[in-house]
């Protein structure tokens, strides 16, 4: 009996264990089959997603999470979209005077692979290092890391609008809000990029008032980027965001008759259109060198904002290319014009 009932008791303890292992096997089915339903849920939902940058459409299979920044251009929008902290690594120069506190401590979070640049100010950075992070999105370009060369590696790039070899067609604040809606698509950000655009109009809008409100617009002003120590002097026409940001101050470009991004002028043309306000833009450096950079121009004691002293100097990200910091450089330029 006791042989028999030990059988017994045997083959119950089997037939359960094959029941729970054939129920868990069931189970872990069912997870599997949920969560495959589950992706493909997500998927369907937004991933794969297509964006066009630079006349290019560029795909995305899942939301990228190992970001190269090789320009500084993205990073308020990055910020924004709360995703800057997904960068593993930088290159280039990040003036400070760019961020909120909140944005550096980001950003000195994200090892900083070089500031070296060549006689051009164009940032110097190997293939193979940048590869070495092993990115899956790259943000911004430089001549030898750019979508051509990437293209064989399979990681996509996405660079500001303004760079693109074609520019923007008649850039304006909307251009700004367009760029942000293509990084809320790359990033599944759609809800929180609405509230970010929603807070830039206002912005804008505040501003326009305050102008409005002052009148005092009807000014005529020009962009320019002076070179330090000697050289040519550039101006933004009507192809560049200095273009609607000095409307939106109001101001006249004098140079709204040029259909180009940036172009040189002469020393004569210059004095010649003779511009109540001047706003210069630099890279990095001291601003009062910029300034002085315009005040030794031959005939230059001829220009009205030199003589009066309407004259401002800012970082060029300020204005150049179409980011949320164009609308901080309107707030800059409004302060300081109409305060």
């Amino acid at each position: 009996m006791l042989h028999s009932a030990h059988l017994h008791h045997s083959g119950s303890i089997r037939f359960a264990a094959v029941t729970i292992m054939a129920a868990g096997a069931l189970l872990l089915s069912g997870c599997a089959d949920a969560e495959s339903q589950t992706s493909s849920v997500a998927g369907d939902s937004h991933y794969p997603v297509t964006v066009e940058n630079c006349d290019t459409q560029v795909t995305f299979e899942q939301e990228p999470e190992r970001l190269l920044l090789l320009k500084s251009a993205a990073v308020p929008a990055l910020h924004e979209l709360e995703v800057l902290e997904r960068a593993v690594a930088r290159a280039g120069a990040y003036p400070e005077d760019y961020y909120d506190q909140e944005t550096l401590s980001e950003l000195e979070q994200i090892e900083h692979l070089t500031k070296d640049t060549d006689q051009t100010g164009h940032t110097l950075l190997s293939t193979d290092v940048a590869i070495a992070q092993e990115p899956d999105l790259v943000l911004g370009e430089l001549d030898n890391l750019n979508r051509q060369t990437l293209a064989p590696t399979g990681i996509p790039t996405i660079e500001e609008p303004a760079m693109c070899p074609g520019g923007l067609d008649n850039p304006s604040f909307d251009s700004i809000y367009e760029q942000l809606r293509v990084y809320g698509e790359v990033f599944n950000r759609g809800d929180r990029v609405e509230e970010v655009i929603t807070n830039l109009q206002d912005r804008v809008r505040s501003m326009e008032a305050k102008v409005s409100a002052s009148g005092a617009a009807g000014r005529t002003a020009a962009v320019l980027y002076p070179t330090v120590g000697g050289g040519t002097t550039y101006a933004y026409g009507t192809q560049s965001m200095a273009h609607p940001q000095l409307e939106a101050a109001g101001f006249t470009n004098v140079f709204g008759d040029v259909d180009n991004r940036v172009f040189e002028i002469t020393d004569e043309e210059l004095i010649g259109r003779n511009p109540d306000v001047l706003i210069l833009l630099h890279s990095d450096g001291d601003p009062e060198m910029v300034k002085n950079a315009v005040e030794q121009l031959p005939g230059a004691g001829h220009l009205d904002a030199l003589r009066n002293d309407d004259v401002m100097v800012q970082l060029m990200n300020f204005t150049e290319p179409a980011t949320p910091l164009t609308v901080t450089g309107l707030e800059n330029i409004v302060e300081k014009f109409y305060s």
